[in-house]
């Protein structure tokens, strides 16, 4: 069963569901269902997530800002516009370098 606070037919500006957020990393759910979902995630500059494992493919889309997404202890550098692919069960991390907001998709494999 799919799950949203959204409205199909309904046009919205993605960056601005999602606030940045002084105290920790903001999450948002977009859409969602047994297999997967569609998330907006937001970081002040110099927050992060530590290392951590996805039992889903994702694909990181940055929004807004720069992170470091960090995948098998390989540091890549991500700016507005750009995305990247991460298999299931990959070790990951992500640093803001500026204020960003990210689209998460996950797909379960």
């Amino acid at each position: 069963m799919l799950e949203t606070d959204y409205k199909f037919g309904e046009v919205h500006d993605l960056a601005s569901q999602i606030e940045n957020g002084e105290d920790r990393v903001h999450f948002k759910s977009i859409l969602s269902n047994e297999n997967g979902g569609v998330a907006l995630v937001a970081f002040k500059a110099g927050q992060k997530l530590d290392t951590h494992v996805a039992p889903a493919e994702l694909m990181v889309t940055v929004l807004e800002g720069e992170i470091v997404f960090t995948v098998v202890d390989r540091p890549l550098t991500l700016s507005a516009g750009q995305f990247m692919l991460v298999g299931a069960g990959v070790a990951h991390s992500v640093e803001a370098k500026a204020d960003s907001k990210l689209m998460l998709t996950k797909i379960k494999p």
